[in-house]
C-alpha cells in the first residue's frame, strides 16, 4: 500500500456544506478503489454518520477508541455500498476536551497502517475539535460559500493551518485546496454572490472545485447517501471532478449533459468566471 494521506475538510463558518463534502469526497475516493476512512471530529454533535446513512449502526466511537474502551476495528463502520469506505463516528455524549493530542495521534497512526486516505471532518470555527483536526492535516480542503463572511472565516482557517498545524511547526506546509459550494453562476452575474475569481483572489488558494447550488445535495443528505453515490445531478459530477483534481488526474470525460455547469465555470482551464 502507498503511504496514507491525512486530509482535513474544514471551514471557518458553519453550514457551508463541509460534512456533505467530507462524505462526497470520501465516497468518491472509495468508489475509485482507494481504501478510505472518514472521521467525525465534531464531538458532542455527530452528523457525519447521518450523512453517510449509518447512524443506526454506531456502537462505539472515536472517543471510545482514544480511551481504550473499544478497539479501532470495533468502532469502524464499513459502508454497505462501497467496500473500500469506512466511517469512524464521533461521540454524542462526551465534550470536545476528550480529544487529546496523544490519543488522536495514536488513532491516526493506526489508521495509516490500513487506509490510503484518512478524511477528517472538522467542526466549523477554531474550537478544540477543529484545531485537533487541523493539527494533523497533511492536506486541507477549505470549504467556503461565495459570500464575504464565509470567505473571511476561511481566511482565518488558512492562517491556523499555516501556523498551528503539525507540518507548520516542523517547518513545512499543509497543501491547501479551495472548494466553493452553493455557487450559482446567474446569481454571481447579478452581483448577489461573489464570483469564483473573487473568492480565488481573496484566499489565494488553488481551486479544487466549484459545487453548484442544488436541491439534490439536501435530498441526498436527508437520505443518508453521499452525493457522489446518488443519482446523476450537477453536484455529483462537480464533486467527482474535484476528486479527479485532488488525485492529480485529468478532467473526466463528459458523459452527461449535466456537465453543462462545469463547462460554464471552466475550473480546469484556470480561466476566470
Amino acid at each position: 500500500m502507498t503511504e496514507a494521506k491525512v486530509i482535513v475538510v474544514t471551514s471557518g463558518k458553519g453550514g457551508v456544506g463541509k460534512t456533505t463534502s467530507t462524505a462526497a469526497i470520501g465516497a468518491e475516493l472509495a468508489r475509485r478503489g482507494n481504501k478510505t476512512v472518514v472521521i467525525d471530529f465534531d464531538i458532542g454533535l455527530r452528523n457525519l454518520d447521518l450523512i453517510m446513512g449509518c447512524e443506526r449502526r454506531v456502537i462505539y466511537d472515536f472517543i471510545n477508541v482514544i480511551n481504550n474502551e473499544a478497539t479501532l476495528s470495533q468502532a469502524l463502520i464499513k459502508d454497505k455500498r462501497e467496500p473500500n469506505l469506512y466511517v469512524l463516528p464521533a461521540s454524542q455524549t462526551r465534550n470536545k476536551d476528550a480529544l487529546q493530542q496523544e490519543g488522536v495521534s495514536k488513532v491516526i497512526e493506526q489508521l495509516k497502517k490500513e487506509f490510503k486516505f484518512i478524511i477528517c471532518d472538522s467542526p466549523a470555527g477554531i474550537e478544540r475539535g477543529a484545531l485537533m483536526a487541523l493539527y494533523f492535516a497533511e492536506e486541507a480542503v477549505i470549504v467556503t460559500n461565495p459570500e464575504v463572511s464565509s470567505v473571511r472565516d476561511s481566511d482565518r482557517i488558512i492562517g491556523v493551518l499555516n501556523s498551528d498545524s503539525k507540518l507548520a511547526k516542523e517547518g513545512s506546509e499543509v497543501k491547501k485546496h479551495l472548494l466553493i459550494t452553493r455557487f450559482s453562476p446567474s446569481r454571481a452575474k447579478r452581483g448577489e454572490m461573489l464570483s469564483v475569481e473573487d473568492v480565488r483572489e481573496i484566499l489565494a488558494v488553488d481551486l479544487l472545485g466549484v459545487i453548484p447550488e442544488s436541491p439534490a445535495v439536501l435530498s441526498a443528505s436527508n437520505q443518508g447517501i453521499p452525493i457522489t453515490l446518488d443519482v446523476d445531478n450537477d453536484a455529483k459530477f462537480a464533486y467527482r471532478a474535484a476528486v479527479s483534481k485532488l488525485l492529480g488526474e485529468p478532467e473526466p470525460v463528459q458523459t452527461s449533459n449535466k456537465w453543462g455547469f462545469l463547462k460554464n465555470i471552466r475550473i480546469f482551464k484556470g480561466e476566470p468566471v
